[in-house]
């Protein structure tokens, strides 16, 4: 790992995330791109060419000067900080950043969801994810350590899934982490028999493996809901993160039914990567 990308908007939870980049940063020896979305209004585009020249020369100056402020922490004493300030209007743009400094992770700062109100979805946090081609690390919380000695990969095994997996597999391996696969059987319509379950996990791993030596380190739960299992499997396995595939045209995949993998990031405690499926 030698880059990472953090898109500030200079808020909390966007410091939550550089603190976490900067964890990952002094352990794995990586530069930190600090990147702000200078986000311009319609109003000023519609101005004439020289005062939008003008405007977001003073735009941009001011964001530089809140970067100065910003980055004077002393949780990133001794790494390599780059100040980015991009005059983007949306965030898909930050994969085309990712793209061009050949980043290997995006760090975003979410809220998370707050008593019955979802706040992950629809986020940038969640237009971030839904377009980034790398991993991204989403962190609600202060994050006091940062370890991945342990990550739960959730996953259907199914055919689409095998991409995120491989990800998912190569990069933790570079983390030194113990993966964890998980497979939830829950009630109804997508219930299967013990045999149908191993026989899916089988097909899967000849075809991403091309052998069966990870089949010891598939976990198999039974609970109400596929976010139930993972989140309850994550805690009483100790877990330090969760990983999970998201589908680049409608956002999070949802693996089984339902908004699985949009519950899970809004609901867990635990950071969350996401691994593109392609």
């Amino acid at each position: 790992m030698k880059k990472i990308i953090v898109p500030v908007d200079f808020s909390e939870h966007s410091n939550y995330a550089l603190e976490a980049a900067s964890i990952l940063a002094k352990k794995y020896n990586a530069e930190i791109l600090a990147l702000h979305m200078l986000e311009i209004s319609e109003t000023i585009l519609t101005k004439g060419e020289t005062a939008l020249q003008d405007e977001t020369v003073f735009f941009i100056k001011l964001a530089e000067k809140k970067f100065n402020e910003f980055l004077e922490q002393d949780f990133l004493e001794g790494i390599n900080v780059t100040p980015i300030v991009k005059h983007f209007k949306v965030f898909s743009e930050v994969n085309d950043v990712a793209k061009e400094q050949n980043a290997d992770m995006i760090v975003m700062g979410s809220h998370g969801s707050s008593g019955l109100k979802e706040i992950f979805v629809g986020s940038n946090t969640e237009k971030v994810v839904r377009h980034a081609d790398i991993p991204v690390l989403v962190i609600k919380n202060k994050p006091t350590t940062l370890s991945f000695d342990n990550v739960v990969f959730a996953s259907d095994f199914t055919e689409k899934s095998v991409t995120p997996y491989l990800n998912a597999t190569k990069l933790f391996k570079t983390l030194g982490s113990k993966l964890h696969l998980l497979y939830v059987n829950t009630p109804g319509d997508n219930f299967n028999s013990s045999q149908e379950i191993e026989q899916t996990v089988a097909d899967f791993l000849t075809k991403a493996d091309g052998d069966l030596s990870q089949l010891d380190n598939v976990k198999y739960v039974a609970d109400y809901t596929v976010e139930k299992g993972v989140l309850n499997f994550a805690n009483v396995s100790g877990a330090d993160a969760i990983a999970i595939a998201t589908h680049g045209r409608t956002g999070f995949t949802h693996f089984l039914s339902g908004s699985i993998s949009e519950d899970i990031a809004n609901h867990s405690s635990l950071p969350v990567i996401t691994f593109k499926i392609k």
